[in-house]
């Protein structure tokens, strides 16, 4: 077992005596059975029918992008958006989302991942947003370096010390998608302008490293507000906004962390 006990830093993880590190192939400290084959007919999935078309359009997502990224519905149930999870093009788990009562569930006993993984196979930089809309939003604007975290953001920042590697329940997804990460040279952190998630970004910098972390500041919508998202800018601005966002970002710097930028 090894750790780095830099606060900026965090990862942690095993040595096997083949010298595998223990997040190669199926991540080996996860709590969870990777072995539930998946494919789109055993999830009854199907290409969005017009009525999702339409309400993507209403976001301003166009079709190429539904399409792109494999966006989906539930056979025969156009209010219900599949988000399908892939690694190196294969099925690996599966997001659904109610356009009506806007309510999400996750297909059990999948491997976590983050969503858009194929598209930061080589990137030196890496956006993460809060969700799967947010992801393609920001592919909207030009940004196909974009994951989206799975499961949301935390309603605080823990005031515990970093858990172990397999007790970190809560964000596996980072370590499952570790050897990606670890290329990346500079990480935006482009979650949510509200309180879970700044706790979001906060909880994300501090396994990442925080010297490497760059904070979004989402516009102004009012004297007293701001926009929320990615989505929300690129509803009510324009891609060209979300450029601008992004092309404005500022180290991340937050109360008991001592951030340098790297050299």
């Amino acid at each position: 077992m090894w750790r780095c006990f830099r606060v900026e830093c965090g990862w942690a993880g095993q040595v096997f005596p083949d010298k595998r590190a223990a997040y190669t192939g199926a991540h080996q400290n996860a709590k969870v059975s990777f072995s539930r084959q998946l494919t789109e007919e055993s999830l009854g999935l199907e290409p969005p029918g017009d009525e999702l078309v339409a309400y993507f359009a209403k976001r301003r997502i166009s079709k190429e992008t539904l399409e792109k990224n494999a966006i989906l519905q539930k056979s025969g149930e156009q209010n219900i958006i599949a988000f399908t999870y892939r690694r190196n093009g294969v099925l690996v788990s599966c997001k659904y989302r109610s356009i009506i009562d806007k309510r999400y569930w996750q297909e059990k006993g999948t491997e976590k991942i983050l969503y858009g993984l194929d598209g930061i196979k080589e990137a030196d930089e890496i956006i993460i947003v809060e969700g799967e809309i947010d992801k393609l939003s920001m592919e909207e604007a030009g940004f196909c370096n974009c994951v989206s975290v799975p499961d949301g953001a935390p309603q605080k920042v823990s005031a515990k010390e970093l858990p172990s590697l397999e007790k970190d329940t809560r964000f596996q997804y980072l370590w499952n998608c570790r050897e990606y990460l670890d290329r990346a040279s500079r990480i935006i952190l482009a979650t949510d302008g509200d309180i879970p998630g700044e706790a979001l970004a906060k909880e994300l910098a501090r396994r990442l490293g925080s010297e490497r972390c760059w904070r979004v500041s989402w516009p102004k919508k009012s004297e007293l507000t701001s926009f929320k998202d990615a989505n929300e800018v690129l509803t009510n601005l324009g891609p060209g906004a979300l450029r601008d966002i992004i092309g404005n970002v500022e180290l991340y710097r937050f109360k008991g962390f001592s951030i340098q930028p790297r050299k």
